[in-house]
Parts: structure tokens; C-alpha cells; sequence
């Protein structure tokens, strides 16, 4: 999903890191077991802030609710773990969805990539 998202949609290089390794996957199937959506969590330097990134949905799957599905589970998870707040680099094109959810931006505009991201966070 990610590749397919970030990469060949996107034009993103640097998609995978060694923070995969460490992070919590979220992934959605369709009805064939295809992975049609996906995000990652983290737990930060503070061990009640987790991070959320690399949210990615499928085209075809975009405007029907499954990223905001993908994003509760994830926070339902951090909840249970103890986390208590959910931190997020977004793309700003996108910062709306989070918005939507709960998410309120924070600090400066960052370029990655080339591309503009906010930094959001919500309490969970």
C-alpha cells in the first residue's frame, strides 16, 4: 500500500525506515485479503506521545471512510497501551482529514520531500 501510495502515486524516495521495524502496523483488507489501507505508530522519547505516520489508502478505497477507520484502531491501541496524546507529521494538502478527527496543528510548515507537512496532535 505504501509503495503504491507514497511512491508510485506520490513520488516519495524515502519510504521505509528502520522505525518500521520498531512500529505498531495497521492494515486493512478488502474482501479478497488485498491490503488496502495502512498507517504505523510509535511511541516517542515521551512514553505517553506515540507517532502516527505513513497513513496510506488506496485510491479506490479514498473517501470512504477507511483512514479515519485505520486512525480509531490506532488509537484505540495507544489507549491501551497508556499512551495519552498522538502526534502526526501530515502532508498539509491532507491536514483537513485530521482536522475532522480531532487533530490541531502546531508549530511551522515543514518541507519533506518537497512536499509541505504540519505538525498535529490530539489527546487520546
Amino acid at each position: 500500500v505504501r509503495i503504491e501510495v507514497f511512491v508510485k502515486e506520490q513520488g516519495f524516495r524515502d519510504e521505509f525506515d528502520d522505525i518500521d521495524d520498531i512500529a505498531m502496523h495497521f492494515v486493512a483488507f478488502d474482501d479478497t485479503e488485498r491490503p488496502i489501507g495502512t498507517c504505523r505508530v510509535f511511541v516517542s522519547d515521551d512514553a505517553q506521545v506515540y507517532l502516527l505516520g505513513r497513513l496510506a489508502v488506496v485510491k479506490e478505497y479514498r473517501t470512504k471512510g477507511l483512514g479515519s477507520q485505520i486512525v480509531e484502531a490506532a488509537e484505540d491501541y495507544v489507549r491501551s497501551v497508556g499512551g495519552k496524546e498522538i502526534r502526526l507529521h501530515a502532508q498539509c494538502r491532507v491536514a483537513g482529514f485530521y482536522e475532522k478527527i480531532g487533530y490541531t496543528s502546531y508549530g511551522e510548515i515543514e518541507e519533506e520531500e518537497g512536499c509541505p507537512h504540519i505538525w498535529m496532535k490530539k489527546e487520546v
